[in-house]
């Protein structure tokens, strides 16, 4: 049954990142062209994506326990480590250069773009180079 709810949680934010055109990186890199082609969408999909997720964690956060866990798993640190900031930067720059992020990327990646299955490869590249760093 986590499988199963996890399945239908990804579906339904695919669905909702392709209906928002936020698979097409014209649409991204264009939010980033503030003195250009500023297309503000990316903002109000944010926004209700915040919205969203403020009123979600209030509701579930209600429960004693989740439906399919014995726990909540919930980050306990706060702070700002260097491999924090480092982390957010690259995935930055890789979002301003590519115009895809990896939630924008795997449903394009579901609609056979071409961009998204080389990001995508680099994406795992990445993470398979952060992970033999870190060793």
């Amino acid at each position: 049954m986590p499988i199963l709810a996890a399945l239908i949680a990804g579906l339904i934010f695919g669905a909702g990142i392709a209906v928002s055109g936020m698979i097409n990186p014209a649409k991204v890199l264009n939010f980033f062209d503030i003195a250009g082609t500023w297309d503000a969408s990316l903002i109000f999909v944010m926004g209700g994506a915040l919205l969203v997720t403020m009123i979600g964690y209030r509701l579930v956060l209600r429960r004693a326990q989740p439906l399919f866990d014995k726990m909540f798993h919930l980050p306990t640190r706060r702070d700002l480590d260097p491999a924090l900031i480092g982390g957010s930067a690259v995935f930055g720059i890789g979002w301003g250069i590519a115009g895809f992020c990896p939630g924008g990327a795997l449903p394009a990646l579901g609609l056979f773009q071409p961009d998204a299955a080389i990001f995508v490869g680099a994406m795992i590249a990445g993470i398979a180079l952060a992970r033999r760093l870190r060793r």
